[in-house]
Parts: C-alpha cells; structure tokens; sequence
C-alpha cells in the first residue's frame, strides 16, 4: 500500500497567446514560477468552452482559442502531496490592444519575452519548448 494519499489529477484547458515576441503567462502573486494561462475544465465542458470561461472570469476578456496544440502530462508534488494535471493546449487569441489585468486578487498576468521562459520558469518545463519554436505542438 501506498504510503502517500494522491492529491488528484486535474484536466486543464490552456492557452498559448504570443504578442511581439512574447508569451502571455499566469502566476500566483509572489510565486516564482509561471504557467499558461487557463484553468480547469468543468464537467460537461470542452477544452475550448473552459479556456473561454476561464479567461473572462480571470480578466474579463473574450478569448477566442484556435487550433489545439496537443496535450501535456505533468507530475509534481503539492502541499505534500503527489498531484497530476493533464493539459489540453490550444492556441488563443485575445482582443487587439486588450490589456490583460487579474480580476482575481491571488494571480497576476504578465508577458515573457520567447527567449526568457526558462528564466520566468514556466511550468510544466515542456512549455519551454515554446521559447525555441513559438509554433510548437506538444503530443503526450
């Protein structure tokens, strides 16, 4: 038996959304790592419908998610617990000229240049694929 009790595994809708070179990410506030922003995906939704949702309950703007991008497992432990995410990726679009402001008061958004994503420690690490091929597709 298992000496562990495993937190869970979440399924994620995430959006990839590059402007002038740069990567929009998520972050908790005071956190010293980044992910893509999105969120989770609720019973009787689609990846696309949540990542919707999620972005205009996060900043108030319509995000228009395009082509999926592929999937991505991730594995860590959280508050002392294993805890798994599977990712589904799809491109996103948000408003020209919208500027992207947290109506939540725990996160923060912010644009990281395509060459700094493994400085700004965007997580899951395979994300940083992105820095290399901002047109990357990632398949589990």
């Amino acid at each position: 038996m298992a000496e562990y009790e495993l937190a869970g595994i979440e399924t994620i809708a995430r959006g990839i959304c590059v402007r002038e070179g740069k990567l929009l990410v998520c972050r908790s506030k005071g956190g010293d790592t980044c992910y893509l922003p999105g969120g989770h995906i609720e019973f009787g939704e689609t990846g696309r419908e949540a990542l919707v949702r999620e972005m205009a309950e996060e900043t108030g703007l319509a995000a228009a998610p395009g082509a999926f991008a592929g999937a991505v497992e991730s594995k860590f432990v959280q508050n002392g617990k294993p805890h798994a995410e599977i990712n589904l990726v799809y491109r996103m679009e948000l408003p020209d000229g919208a500027e992207v402001r947290a109506r939540e008061d725990w996160i923060e958004f912010d644009w990281v240049a395509l060459g700094r994503l493994d400085e700004a420690k965007l997580l899951p690490e395979t994300f940083r694929r992105l820095s290399r091929d901002p047109g990357a597709t990632f398949e589990p």
